[in-house]
Parts: structure tokens; C-alpha cells; sequence
């Protein structure tokens, strides 16, 4: 025991380093397909592990982890954030600051009723409301009081028990109420409705410009003779299917194959488009030729790119496709994906800021309908660590500002200037996507480094002080976690189905992103049979991560009594 307090005293790092690996193994076991993540797996392992002693980080390394993951979350959420200030998203926005707003009158009512100190107040919204970073912004406000060392490290230990005891009922909780009971509240049949609405999403008149829609994609050759005397144009109509002539050889010279272009006996030309389409283009323009050099010229290319353009925010496909016009010619919309879920398609299919486009077509094509729609995503992004650093450091010098409301000095803190600065950073680079490049990859890593190595610190230097707080407000806690986390989501359901007139299918997909649990998407997928509670998902996530958030201060505010 001797040895493990001389590592304590030491290199507490190493403890740290292990709580986050153990806790992250932990968090990894599904059972039934359920696990309860990560972040709750990594404090509770801090927590046992600060029983062993006392154990010290300096305040800076909590400051720069959590500096991390919330920059990082405001980058990832910047984009949709700035674009659901819209009225095709109002509902969605509305339905998110109604869920935060019920949860932070519940715990304020609790604080006064029961007389639940700052830290403890802090932890339950954190843990019952399921957001994290709720510990860091609420820590940094009351690091902010000018606390004597061995309260502030009491309140932050309370903190972590109102979190460790609320966050795994309020993450159950969630997952079961949206698929189950969320569909029960607004008298419908989830399944039911998600058939009406993929029914709803593929049907209506085609779109002026259907050049989106994908099959799968071919190119081939042909002679024409039959088609001698025909514009391009009247070619690809006859033929159908979105099918574009991309080449046009003429005694061995190319000729632009624009539309108003009249074909001559002779000609060579390339036809793209859905296979089942092409194949059959024979009878319309001549015979099928081998002609490997022409179709080598011609490359293809399969392309992710990222919406990025607020002119195409809350439209549907049809309409992007209106908006886009001929710059899609010649392309195809394979698949579209949603915080990493793929969104079903159809012209009713809405798009939002910060989806994803897998795009199919030639490259000259696909390039020109990127430029319509966003940038390019490529592998091979390095982060910009210059831009990532400067946000950060500006977000936190923002977070250095105060102001009073009564005798208490409410700031953002640190943590609340750090999620501004990544919002506001994620926003830029969706305009100027030449800077502040940091790939999905290098974005989960900050995070996952940053929250991680954040809570195994307060976990771990708090472990002794968390367990007694456990032990002395544990049953009341799950109890006031569970009314924090059901009301909330209770008076979204209602709120959204009968003031609101939001679909059902879509409302539940809003309330998991409101309450920024992605688990909970999966699971009410899985009970609709479908993929269409994603399309509700995006707004309310970003606006939720923000939302929730920015409640640490003002708990803090409303309870701090000096």
C-alpha cells in the first residue's frame, strides 16, 4: 500500500491514464445492446480509484481537457447551430429550449425545497439532463466565487456524486422514453407513422431538375445513327432516367456536349447514368461500341461532400435540386448522412447544414456540384492546430468576463468562452472551408481525450469526498433524477405534438438530439423499422449541446447564496 501511495504522490497521471483506459473498456460492454458509456464508466472508476488516496492535478490540466472537448463539441455543432436560426427549424430549436428550460426550473425547485448545496444542484442537472460538460462550466463558475480551496474541492466532489448517482438512471430513462413511451403520450403507432412518413418523403411530382436521385451509376459507348439530327437534349429526355451525354467525339476532335449540340451520323459519344437506363439506349442513338479510350477519358469518382451552403439548410431534395439546376447535370446523390447516421431518401427528404452527400458521377461533374453544395470532404485533412489553438485561446479569454446579478459574478467561465470560440470557429470554417481544418477523426479524439482525462481528474481528486456525498443524498438523488430527467421530456412530447404540430417519428428523433443522447436514436429507429427519426435529430443535438451547457453558470447563479 506504502508503493501505491508513493505513485499517488508521484505520478497521479498514471491513475488517470488508467481510469480512462478501464473506464473506456467498461463503457464498450453492451448487455442486450445496452451500455452506459464512457464518460459515467470513467468517473465511477475515478471515483473507486480516489479511495486509495489523495490524490492532486494542477488546475491547468483540468482546464486545457475540458477546454478541449468543449471546443471540439462547439466546432462539430457550429454549423447546424448558426443555421437552425431559421424558421424552417424553429419548431425543432423550440422543442430543445423548452426540455432545458423544464430541467433547470425542476433542479432550482429541488435546490430550494431540499436546501441542496451549489455542487450538488450543479451534478444533478449534469447527470439527469445527461450533459457532461455541464460539470466543467459549472466548476469553472464556482471556481470563479473566491471559495476557500477545501469548500470549492467539497462542492466539486459533490458535483461528481449528483452526477455519478443521476447520469446512468437519466441515460436508461432516455432511452426508454423516446422509442416507448414518448409514441404512447402523442396516441400514435411509432411504426405506423414511420411508414406514412417514408411514403410521404418518396412521393409528390418530380423535381424540375432530377438530377440527384441515385441508381447505379455506368458509362458507356455508342454510334450514333439513329439519333443523327437530334439535339442532346432531346436525346437525354427521350432516354429518360437522368441520363447525361458527357462526351462527344467528332472525326477524332471532342466536341462540348452541351445541350443545344445536334449529333451527326458518326459521332462518338458517352452516355452516363443508371445502368438499367443505359443499357437500353440502343434504339435511341446507335450501336454499342468498345471504346476503352473514350471511356478512360472519363473518369468517375465517388465524392462525400459537406452541406455547407445555408441556401440549401431545411430544403428538400427536390428543392436543392431546383436551386442547384444544371450544376448537378450529370450527377447523383448516392447516399446522405446525418451525425453519422444515413438519412432515407426522397424528394421530400429535407437537408440541413453539416449533413453529409456521397455525390456519384464524372469528376468534372461532381465538381462542379460541389461547388453548389459545399466542400469536398478528403482523408487526407491535417488539423489546422494553429486555428484550434487560437479559438481556444480566445475562447477563453472570453470566458475571463463577468458580470454582476446580485452578489454573485455570473461568467461563462473557461469552459462556457471555449464552446462560443468552437461554435463560432465550426461557422467559419463551414464558410472558408480552407481553414481550421480538423477531420471527424482528430474531432473525437479531442473530445474523447478531453472529457475523459476531465472527469477521471475530478473523479480521481475528489474520490473520498464524492463517496460520502454518495452515501448521504444517493436515494434522494435518483429520486429527483428521475422527475429532472422524465418532466422535461414529458412536457417536449406534449409541447411538440400539440402546440408544436411536429410530426410524431421526427419529434422522437428531436427529443434523444435535445438530450444528446445518440443512443437513444438507434433505439427508436430500431422500434420504427426505420431511419426516419434521424431526419429530427440535428438541430435539436446542436442547439441541446449549447443549451444544456450554458445551465452550469446559471445553476450556479441561482443557488450560491455566499
Amino acid at each position: 500500500m506504502e508503493t501505491v501511495r508513493w505513485i499517488i504522490a508521484t505520478a497521479p497521471e498514471i491513475f488517470l491514464l488508467l481510469a480512462i483506459a478501464i473506464g473506456t473498456v467498461l463503457g464498450r460492454i453492451k448487455v442486450r445492446g445496452f451500455s452506459i458509456g464512457t464518460t459515467a464508466c470513467i468517473l465511477i472508476v475515478a471515483v473507486l480509484i480516489g479511495q486509495l488516496g489523495s490524490f492532486t492535478f494542477p488546475p491547468i490540466l483540468r482546464a486545457i481537457l475540458f477546454s478541449l472537448f468543449v471546443f471540439t463539441i462547439g466546432y462539430r455543432s457550429g454549423p447546424e447551430f448558426f443555421a437552425s436560426l431559421s424558421i424552417r427549424t424553429l419548431a425543432q430549436v423550440v422543442l430543445s429550449l423548452v426540455i432545458g428550460a423544464t430541467g433547470l426550473v425542476l433542479v432550482l425547485i429541488f435546490a430550494r425545497l431540499f436546501k441542496l448545496d451549489t455542487g450538488t444542484a450543479a451534478g444533478l442537472t449534469a447527470g439527469a439532463l445527461t450533459q457532461s460538460s455541464v460539470i466543467g462550466t459549472a466548476s469553472g463558475a464556482l471556481a470563479q466565487l473566491g471559495l476557500a480551496a477545501d469548500t470549492l474541492k467539497q462542492q466539486e466532489a459533490n458535483i461528481a456524486a449528483g452526477y455519478a448517482v443521476t447520469y446512468v438512471l437519466g441515460y436508461i430513462l432516455t432511452l426508454l422514453f423516446v422509442p416507448f413511451v414518448a409514441p404512447r403520450l402523442m396516441r400514435v403507432d411509432l411504426k405506423a407513422e414511420a411508414k406514412k412518413l417514408e411514403a410521404e418523403l418518396a412521393g409528390g411530382v418530380p423535381a424540375k431538375t432530377d438530377n440527384l436521385a441515385y441508381r447505379k451509376f455506368q458509362a458507356r459507348a455508342y454510334r450514333v445513327s439513329t439519333a443523327t439530327g437530334r439535339t442532346v437534349e432531346s436525346i437525354e429526355a427521350e432516354i429518360g432516367g437522368r441520363t447525361v451525354v458527357e462526351r462527344i467525339v467528332r472525326h477524332g476532335a471532342d466536341v462540348g456536349p452541351h445541350r443545344d449540340v445536334v449529333l451527326e451520323n458518326g459521332d462518338a459519344i458517352v452516355l452516363t447514368g443508371p445502368t438499367a437506363v443505359i443499357v437500353a439506349a440502343k434504339p435511341v442513338i446507335g450501336a454499342e461500341i468498345d471504346a476503352d479510350e473514350l471511356l478512360r477519358s472519363l473518369p468517375g469518382n465517388v465524392v462525400e461532400v459537406l452541406v455547407e451552403n445555408r441556401k440549401l439548410h431545411g430544403r428538400s431534395i427536390r428543392e436543392v435540386a431546383e436551386i442547384v439546376g444544371d450544376s448537378a447535370r450529370g450527377v447523383f446523390l448516392r447516399a446522405l448522412t446525418r451525425m453519422g447516421r444515413e438519412v432515407p431518401l426522397g424528394p421530400d427528404t429535407r437537408v440541413y447544414i453539416g449533413d453529409v452527400m456521397t455525390l456519384v458521377g464524372s469528376t468534372a461533374n461532381i465538381a462542379r456540384a460541389t461547388a453548389q453544395v459545399g466542400s469536398a470532404l478528403t482523408t487526407s485533412d491535417r488539423t489546422d492546430i494553429a486555428f484550434v489553438a487560437a479559438g481556444i485561446a480566445a475562447g477563453l479569454l472570453a470566458g475571463l468576463a463577468s458580470f454582476k446579478v446580485g452578489n454573485v459574478a455570473l461568467t461563462l467561465g473557461g469552459g462556457g468562452g471555449a464552446l462560443i470560440a468552437g461554435l463560432v470557429c465550426g461557422w467559419l470554417r463551414s464558410r472558408r472551408p480552407t481553414m481550421g481544418a480538423m477531420p471527424p477523426a482528430a474531432q473525437q479524439t479531442l473530445s474523447d481525450i478531453g472529457l475523459g482525462g476531465f472527469i477521471a481528474a475530478i473523479g480521481l481528486g475528489n474520490g473520498l469526498a464524492a463517496w460520502s456525498a454518495i452515501q448521504a443524498h444517493g436515494v434522494l438523488l435518483v429520486a429527483m433524477g428521475m422527475v429532472v430527467t422524465l418532466v422535461p421530456l414529458t412536457v417536449g412530447t406534449l409541447v411538440a405534438c400539440y402546440v408544436l404540430r411536429m410530426n410524431p417519428v421526427v419529434t422522437c428523433g428531436a427529443l434523444a438530439g435535445a438530450m444528446t443522447v445518440d443512443a437513444a436514436v438507434t433505439g427508436v429507429c430500431d422500434v420504427a423499422e426505420s431511419k426516419t427519426p434521424v431526419l429530427g435529430v440535428a438541430v435539436p443535438y446542436a442547439v441541446g449541446n449549447v443549451v444544456l451547457t450554458v445551465l452550469g453558470p446559471i445553476v450556479v447563479a441561482a443557488t450560491y447564496s455566499g
